[in-house]
């Protein structure tokens, strides 16, 4: 595996397909970023409790 470099400044936030799994990058409000690695039915349950939050798009 690939060595990681830290990324710097915040940008926005990213969602990519990596192999089998879907990484989500999301910006912090204190500086850095939330890296979180999903697979597609954990991606899923999300978009739908989002959904209940914010309201379908």
């Amino acid at each position: 595996m690939a060595a990681m470099k830290p990324r710097t400044g915040d940008g926005p936030m990213e969602v990519t397909k990596e192999g089998r799994g879907i990484v989500m990058r999301v910006p912090l409000e204190g500086g850095g970023r939330l890296v979180v690695e999903l697979n597609a039915e954990e991606a899923g349950n999300l978009r739908d409790a989002l959904a209940g939050v914010v309201g379908p798009a």
